[in-house]
Parts: structure tokens; C-alpha cells; sequence
């Protein structure tokens, strides 16, 4: 396998929250390989995006980090501004969910496309938009060079999520960050903007951390799955066996509550209770009360990630492989 690109090592953020430091984030111990993809995939308040986010330093307010982020061997929590200045334009790009709330909607798409080149790199505005063009013909947009005069509202929720995709490619990084990029675009369009992301990821060597609540997707996606819950990962499986080889009973009862097209008028499966923000989580297992296996223990000490069948779950009695659907941790409300 190759060498880790990424590395979260004991992961842990805090946010002020009603006057104190609670935490959001308890343990992330995850790594990105060189040209790899990892789905970070979970409910949403279970802290994927603020791990994401993490990378480059983009938190709240008020965050406290402990542990380490690294990049590429250097700890991103030590640098600089200068560094961190340089991690931002030059190695790491995130791609966000919602485009329109992050392209200035006065300026054209030229200005944002071309802006970080002109200012950061020093290139000439006609090269910059030369790449600019080229990269819109890439990610599949037709006359590219009339798009760079437009505004965003004058585009389509597609296209300027194609948009958003050229820009991070256009500073030329090693590592893309993708926080659920699909979420508010109709099925065919999140099929077509996937496909762009992974082919341009495949033809430029580089690495993804895809954040998704879809575990479809992040299996046709990623070389292996991360799962949240909580504010922790809970566990971490190949893609290919997430379906046969997952231990953890949240990740069984995620699988097991996707609708089966082929069970007929079935009554959905749900998992029991309501999910906690990382901030109410106490000394025991965070899923435990939602968790039909649970038992003393759970309650009153939070278990260790350790490795069982094809990966690795923090779990203290990790289901043994058992088809998702007839998972006794999944049952009807």
C-alpha cells in the first residue's frame, strides 16, 4: 500500500458550548494512502465535516485541536501562516456541499476560477484563464469560454458544483477534500458529478477523503470506508467488504436500514432511538443506547478500536458476519 498522505492520530476537537469546552470530536485515527480514497461516511452532527475541515484549519470559532492532523509527514496543527498559506493553494483543495455559498455570486465565474492563480502564483490573467477554460471543458461544461463571464446565477446547481470541481483541480494539489458534493443535486446529476471527481482523481494521481452520508456511493468510490458516529470513527472496512465483512452493530444496522428494492412492500428498518451530537456523549459507548447488544460494560467504558474480521471497529462485542439485512442490531421502531 502507499505511504499515508494524510494522517488524523487521536483526532480531538472542542467547542465552546454553553460557556464551556465540550468536546465535538473524541478520537480520529485514520490515514489517507498516496493516491487512495477513503469514504468518511455517517448521520448527520457525527462530525465528518469538521474532521474534514481540520485539514486545513477552516473550524469554528473558539475550536481547541488535540492530537495530530499531518500531511504529507508535517504536522498541520505546528505550522505557520506561511505554511499554512501554501498547504491551502498549492497541496490540499476541498470541494464544499453547497457551491453557491461559497463563489461570490458579483463576480464571474472567471474572477473565482482565476483569482487564486493570479494572486497566489503570480501568472499572467490571460494563462490563468487559458487553464481556467480548459479545466471547465474537462469537467464537462460546453463553451467554457462564455461561462467565464457569467455570474453564478446564471448557472445551473450542477454546473457550478462542475465549477467548484475546477477550481480545486486548478491549483494543481495532491490531496481533495470532498464534503458531500452531491447533496443538493438531482440523482442523474450527482452520478455525473461523481464521475467527473473520480475520474479526475484517477488521471491525476491524487488522493480523496470523500465525506457522504450515501454508503452506496462512498463503496463505488473509495478503496475503504470510515464510519462515524458520535464525533468518533468506529470503524474502518474495505469498500469491497463493507456489505460481508463489517463487525461494528452501528455499521450493520446502517446497512441493514437501505431499502431493498427487490422485498416488496416491506416496512423500512430503522435503528432505535436518536443519534447524539459528539457533545452529549458520556464515558461509555456512544451507541450503546441505541444499541440492542448492549451490555454493562458499554455503558461505562468507551471501547478502543481494535482489529476483527477485514478491518478494524471500536466495538466491545463486534457482531460476527452475518448478512446485513437479517442484523439483529437494525429493528423496526
Amino acid at each position: 500500500m502507499n505511504k499515508p498522505l494524510l494522517e488524523f492520530d487521536g483526532l480531538r476537537v472542542t467547542l465552546p458550548v454553553d460557556g464551556e469546552q465540550r468536546a465535538v470530536i473524541h478520537r480520529v485515527d485514520l490515514s489517507v494512502p498516496t493516491g487512495g480514497a477513503v469514504g468518511l461516511v455517517g448521520e448527520s452532527g457525527s462530525g465528518k465535516s469538521l474532521t474534514a475541515r481540520s485539514v486545513l484549519r477552516l473550524l469554528p470559532p473558539g475550536a481547541r485541536v488535540g492530537g495530530e492532523v499531518r500531511f504529507d509527514g508535517a504536522s498541520v496543527t505546528a505550522m505557520g501562516p506561511t505554511a499554512l498559506r501554501a498547504l491551502r493553494s498549492r497541496e490540499i483543495a476541498m470541494i464544499f456541499q453547497d457551491p453557491r455559498a461559497h463563489i461570490n455570486p458579483l463576480r464571474t465565474v472567471g474572477d473565482f476560477l482565476t483569482e487564486g492563480l493570479v494572486a497566489t502564483r503570480a501568472e499572467r490573467r490571460g494563462s490563468a484563464e487559458a487553464k481556467a477554460v480548459d479545466l471547465l471543458r474537462e469537467v464537462g461544461i460546453a463553451d467554457a469560454s462564455r461561462r467565464l463571464r457569467q455570474r453564478p446565477a446564471e448557472l445551473s446547481g450542477g454546473l457550478l458544483q462542475r465549477v467548484m470541481i475546477a477550481a480545486a483541480l486548478l491549483g494543481e494539489p495532491r490531496l481533495l477534500l470532498a464534503d458531500e458534493p452531491t447533496t443538493a443535486l438531482d440523482v442523474t446529476t450527482q452520478s455525473e458529478v461523481m464521475a467527473i471527481i473520480d475520474e479526475a482523481r484517477v488521471r491525476r494521481g491524487l488522493a480523496l477523503l470523500f465525506i457522504t452520508h450515501d454508503l452506496a456511493l462512498a463503496t463505488a468510490v473509495c478503496d475503504s470506508i470510515a464510519v462515524m458516529y458520535a464525533g468518533s470513527v468506529v470503524e474502518q472496512v474495505p469498500a469491497a467488504r463493507l456489505h460481508d465483512g463489517s463487525a461494528h452493530p452501528y455499521t450493520r444496522a446502517l446497512l441493514a436500514s437501505r431499502p431493498d428494492p427487490g422485498a416488496g412492500a416491506q416496512p423500512l428498518r430503522t435503528i432505535g432511538g436518536r443519534p447524539l451530537s459528539g457533545f452529549e456523549v458520556g464515558a461509555g459507548c456512544a451507541f450503546a443506547p441505541r444499541c440492542p447488544a448492549a451490555q454493562d460494560v458499554c455503558a461505562s467504558e468507551r471501547p478502543q478500536s481494535r482489529p476483527v474480521a477485514s478491518g478494524s471497529a471500536a466495538c466491545h462485542f463486534p457482531s460476527v458476519a452475518t448478512p446485513p439485512g437479517k442484523d439483529r442490531s437494525a429493528r423496526h421502531d
